[in-house]
């Protein structure tokens, strides 16, 4: 699966990214959507320059939440006409090069943001399309860190505001209400909470028609779409039919809707692994320590929400020798640690360590802390040149 002898030639840690994996990732997306579907790639999880190339060559949109995502879904190809921007904290300078490039629409999440966006476009003679982000108070089972659709939690505008700033932005000058928008939480895989997400949106349809508010012309879903962190050969691509077809079944969409989705680890969670090599073995009466070359400066995940990720060993000498080991990294931390008390083949000091799943919220998260140098990133394609 792994191109183990090219790795061996390359300085450890980096990452690697299976782009044939990815391709047939979009074209399963495609395949199950329809035409008034809309998909926009959420540049968080992964920005890694030539992933972000092939998504949008592919024809996807772009999700941003920040003004250099932004740049880099441009640059990478991205028409500013498919690239939606959220986030609870934009900057002036963000919102100015939103402007400027004609992007599809700005996802709303208070008053003030919105008087400011309005002010903003009226200084530069342009309108700016936006989308109202409602906190739907939508529970979803996930890690208590990645939700985001509870009232407690700091994203979107409070359900019982929306009317009255669907009227303040109706009286704007330098803005244009387009849609409403939704995001409950990452690393979903109970198709009910998305079902449950629908039923609101239903409900929240319903109140605005019943207050005079009507043609709505977009509604975007957000993303959550978790992916199998335990078997990542068994399920390479999350079940996209299953998710897609849960809006359709439960959403009612009024005609000429449109409907549009950010989704971001499930498309590129899985082509992306993390490769170290074995520094030392070190044992004590009670714990066995695998130390490897990349830490939490890494792969942060570990330590952040205590993630777990499949670890193979690619050039253990015996696959049958097992040892329990702690696989820790080379951090000045005690929270340093990928795993504890996981078995692995008998492993010496050189073996690369694959570490599985970490496409999404992996590179892009890494860090100079112990003035360590960032991980680089190699494709599929690089390593055949």
């Amino acid at each position: 699966m792994f191109p183990t002898e090219e790795f061996k030639k390359l300085q450890t840690p980096f990452y690697y990214y299976d782009t044939n994996l990815l391709r047939q990732t979009l074209q399963e997306i495609r395949e199950n959507t329809d035409g008034y579907m809309h998909v926009h790639y959420a540049v968080k999880a992964c920005a890694n320059p030539k992933i972000l190339s092939i998504i949008a060559q592919e024809g996807f949109g772009a999700d941003c939440v920040s003004g250099g995502e932004i740049r880099a879904a441009l640059q990478a190809g991205f028409p500013a006409n498919k690239i939606v921007y959220a986030g609870v904290g934009k900057s002036d300078w963000e919102i100015e090069l939103g402007l400027e490039a004609g992007i599809f629409a700005f996802n709303v999440e208070s008053i003030p943001e919105l008087e400011i966006i309005n002010e903003l476009a009226l200084l530069k003679g342009k309108k700016a399309r936006i989308a109202l982000r409602i906190n739907p108070n939508v529970g979803a089972h996930t890690h208590a860190n990645i939700t985001t659709g509870l009232a407690e939690n700091k994203f979107g505008i409070d359900m019982q505001d929306m009317e009255h700033i669907i009227s303040l932005a109706s009286e704007m000058k330098g803005v244009e209400f387009i849609g409403l928008h939704f995001h409950i939480g990452s690393q979903i895989l109970e198709m009910d909470d998305f079902a449950a997400l629908a039923r609101r949106i239903n409900e929240l349809q319903e109140r605005l028609e019943a207050s005079g508010i009507h043609a709505i012309e977009n509604i975007n879903v957000g993303g959550g779409l978790g992916i199998d962190y335990q078997e990542p050969d068994h399920n390479p691509i999350p079940d996209f039919h299953a998710y897609f077809e849960t809006y359709r079944k439960n959403l009612r969409l009024r005609p000429g809707q449109q409907l549009h989705f950010e989704l971001g680890r499930a498309i590129v969670g899985q082509c992306g692994t993390l490769i170290a090599r074995v520094l030392y073995i070190k044992s004590n009466p009670i714990k066995n320590f695998c130390i490897v070359d990349a830490g939490m400066t890494d792969l942060i995940r570990p330590a952040l929400y205590d993630a777990y990720h499949h670890i193979e060993n690619l050039t253990a000498e015996s696959s049958h020798d097992y040892v329990t080991y702690d696989v820790v990294g080379p951090i000045c931390e005690s929270s340093d640690v990928f795993i504890k008390n996981y078995g692995m083949p008998h492993t010496r000091r050189g073996d690369l360590i694959a570490f599985r799943s970490a496409g999404a919220y992996g590179e892009i998260m890494a860090s100079g802390y112990n003035c360590r140098t960032l991980p680089q990133g190699y494709t599929t394609e690089d390593l055949k040149a």
